[in-house]
This record gives structure tokens, C-alpha cells and sequence, in this order.
């Protein structure tokens, strides 16, 4: 977000300082950078897109993991709960 807006603060000077220039030939090189500088903006902008939907999608399966570790361990536990009941339950009938 921060090259976006500095690549556009930057074309907005090369702009302005174009147009005070005397020379059709240095506005239109100023012109040429704006559009460069606005290109490289964009496609820093769609790597940067990119790079957090894949750390998202990373994310997401850790936590999925996690949840579905931890359902299983919730499932482990209840089922050793239930047989140290039935072994107590045993021990008084005795």
C-alpha cells in the first residue's frame, strides 16, 4: 500500500514538473516515468496481494490442523474418562 502511494505522489511531481518544462520531449519522458512508476506500483501491489492469500490459505490449513488435533485428543480423553468411571464403578461393586 505504501509503494502504491508513493509511486502515485511520485508520478503526481513528475507530472507537475512536466508541465512547467518548456520541452514537449521532457514531458513526454516525464510521462513515460509516471506510467513506469504507476506499472511497477501495480505489479508490486499484485505480488503483495498474492504473497497474503497464500500466507492466508497457510493459515487456514494450520488452523484446520490444529482443530482437528485437538477434537481428536478432546475424543482420546472422553474415552479414558468414561473407562476410569466403568473401573471405578467396577471397584465398588467388589
Amino acid at each position: 500500500m505504501r509503494k502504491i502511494v508513493l509511486a502515485a505522489a511520485a508520478a503526481a511531481a513528475v507530472l507537475g514538473l512536466s508541465a512547467c518544462s518548456k520541452g514537449a520531449e521532457t514531458a513526454a519522458d516525464a510521462t513515460d516515468a509516471a506510467s513506469d512508476a504507476a506499472a511497477d506500483a501495480s505489479d508490486a501491489a499484485g505480488d503483495a496481494m498474492a504473497a497474503a492469500t497464500d500466507a492466508a490459505a497457510s493459515a487456514t490449513d494450520a488452523a484446520t490442523d490444529a482443530a482437528s488435533s485437538a477434537s481428536d485428543s478432546a475424543a482420546a480423553a472422553a474415552a479414558n474418562a468414561s473407562d476410569a468411571a466403568a473401573a471405578a464403578t467396577d471397584a465398588m461393586k467388589k
